[in-house]
């Protein structure tokens, strides 16, 4: 689905472009796409030379789940002294929170097509778990309990 894209941000960065495949959910649940996005990205990494890739030029990029992996990814490397470091990370609406779905961006967004408030917690949800029965839980926030809420206020609040 996005191999058009892919060839259009090599074309027009003059970049090489790996588009990785990753096991989907709800047949394959966390953290499944997580490692094999990881897998693949170290991989590359590790064989750079034979890519003909210049090491300071590798970025990760994803949007709506990809962008979570990419961000993920990023995060879990960032500490590694064995693979060269990534120059950045790309993320077009990544899904990186799913504490509340009630803050201003899901509360202004909520109608936008195509990724509803709705439809962005039901597919969280298949992600982690593959189970959709407690959407309302989500939806409403009484999923976290309140001490964990109070621990990342300062990261997930409307403030």
């Amino acid at each position: 689905t996005h191999e058009e894209l892919c060839r259009f941000i090599a074309r027009e960065s003059e970049s090489v472009v790996v588009s990785v495949g990753y096991r989907l959910a709800p047949e394959h649940k966390y953290p499944a796409a997580y490692e094999d996005c990881l897998s693949a990205t170290q991989h590359f990494l590790q064989h750079l030379q034979h890519y003909g890739v210049d090491p300071a030029r590798v970025t990760v990029c994803g949007d709506s789940a990809g962008g979570n992996l990419a961000a993920a990814v990023s995060q879990t490397l960032a500490g590694s002294s064995h693979l060269p470091r990534l120059r950045a990370q790309i993320l077009i609406y990544p899904g990186l929170q799913a504490l509340d779905f009630n803050l201003p961006s899901y509360q202004q967004n909520r109608g936008v097509p195509l990724l509803f408030r709705e439809r962005a917690a039901f597919y969280m949800l298949q992600y982690l778990n593959g189970n959709a029965t407690k959407l309302e839980e989500v939806l409403e926030g009484s999923h976290i309990p309140i001490d964990i809420k109070l621990k990342y206020k300062k990261w997930v609040s409307p403030d």
